[in-house]
């Protein structure tokens, strides 16, 4: 199983701001910079229920007929993902990785503030794409939180894009 992150996030490091918003992101993703491959490679994503109930804000349904997992203790309305293939789970990140491997799952997409932090504390990541959006919005989610301990990275490559974007792949180490 490999678990996999590809986030947007603005220079100071957050992936929303403190009320959600996206508005900081381009629109509609920018210029093609490999979500459309990525997206391609994966069995099911993973989210969070804040980041489903922003997705459903969304004007149409982003994931097409990927698997989503929405991770919440609390009961959540799936059927307001019209055309999207919904479920809940909860429990452990690795139960949930476990569970989804024993449906034929091999690559996942864990999407989320909170969702990322949660997978990579407890060593479930082993791939890092980040694109950083040249903007500094000073305060918000921060993509990455409190640690137990260091995470090492090994770098794969960095790319740059006509618009700014600049997006480094990284392999956890470990």
């Amino acid at each position: 199983m490999t678990v996999s992150v590809f986030v947007g996030a603005s220079v100071d490091g957050f992936i929303a701001r403190p009320n959600d918003d996206l508005d900081f992101l381009p629109e509609g993703g920018g210029e093609p910079h490999g979500y459309d491959e990525f997206i391609a490679s994966v069995d099911a994503l993973v989210i969070g229920r804040k980041t489903f109930e922003k997705v459903l804000t969304f004007a149409a349904w982003p994931y097409g007929d990927k698997r989503v997992v929405v991770l919440s203790s609390r009961p959540v309305d799936l059927s307001a993902a019209v055309g999207g293939v919904v479920e809940q789970m909860a429990g452990p990140e690795a139960e949930i990785v476990s569970q989804l491997a024993a449906t034929g799952a091999h690559h996942l997409y864990v999407d989320g503030g909170i969702t990322i932090q949660r997978f990579l504390r407890a060593g479930l990541i082993q791939r890092l794409i980040i694109t950083r959006v040249p903007v500094l919005i000073g305060d918000g989610v921060p993509l990455f939180g409190a640690l137990p301990r260091d995470i090492r990275l090994r770098h794969v490559a960095t790319r740059d894009y006509p618009s700014g974007l600049v997006q480094s792949e990284y392999h956890v180490d470990g």
